[in-house]
């Protein structure tokens, strides 16, 4: 079983200078900025990351088929650690990010009928997958998915749970810290407004994590 102190913490949608410095100084292991131009949490086109963020903190890069020309100029200029594909990317795009140095975590969208014969293909390619709740937007539905489901997951690639995670869920993942998961990504679950997170939620969420 998976101690919870060794569960990651990821805060995604992060945006604002300010909000994006006080959710740093709680020292989460990484935090997400979106840029994917139709979510509401998109960063926007003249979006820099404080200067003083600690190294500590890996800085993920979410994108939505988008081509790894526009990805790699991004992670460069903003100096990302990983990119989380949320599209349809192929495995050979994969391949291509992390030639250049880049962590890649692959998303897959999850309900009862999600095959997970599709995420082998990706296995080599690969840092983590991403189990997210499938909706109609990409990039969060602020919604939870059917955890049991993760059963039938080999657990080969370690992973991040993403899908409507809050104080109220992350109490009852009970079974779920047998599997090979690797991070918390708290989104909509942590926040005041789109875009815009509530320190104390995170604080407790962290207070979880260290139980």
């Amino acid at each position: 079983m998976r101690d919870r102190k060794d569960i990651a913490i990821k805060i995604c949608g992060m945006r604002d200078a300010e909000n994006i410095a006080a959710v740093a100084s709680l020292r989460p292991q990484y935090l997400g900025f979106i840029f994917y131009p139709k979510s509401p949490r998109f960063v926007g086109e003249s979006f820099d990351i404080p200067a003083n963020l600690p190294a500590s903190i890996k800085r993920v890069g979410v994108f939505v088929n988008e081509s790894n020309t526009v990805i790699i100029a991004k992670s460069k200029s903003l100096k990302l650690d990983f990119v989380q594909l949320h599209g349809i990317e192929s495995p050979a795009q994969c391949v291509e990010l992390k030639a250049t140095g880049l962590g890649v975590i692959k998303v897959f969208s999850i309900d009862d009928d999600f095959n997970f014969e599709l995420t082998k293909q990706y296995r080599e390619v690969v840092d983590y997958f991403l189990f997210d709740t499938k909706g109609k937007y990409y990039g969060g539905n602020a919604a939870t998915f059917n955890w049991s489901i993760l059963e039938r997951y080999d657990q080969e690639i370690p992973f991040f749970l993403s899908g409507g995670l809050s104080l109220e869920n992350v109490n009852a993942l009970g079974d779920i810290t047998k599997m090979n998961i690797h991070a918390l990504d708290l989104n909509s679950g942590v926040e005041i407004s789109p875009g815009l997170k509530d320190l104390e939620k995170i604080r407790t969420i962290m207070t979880w994590q260290s139980h």
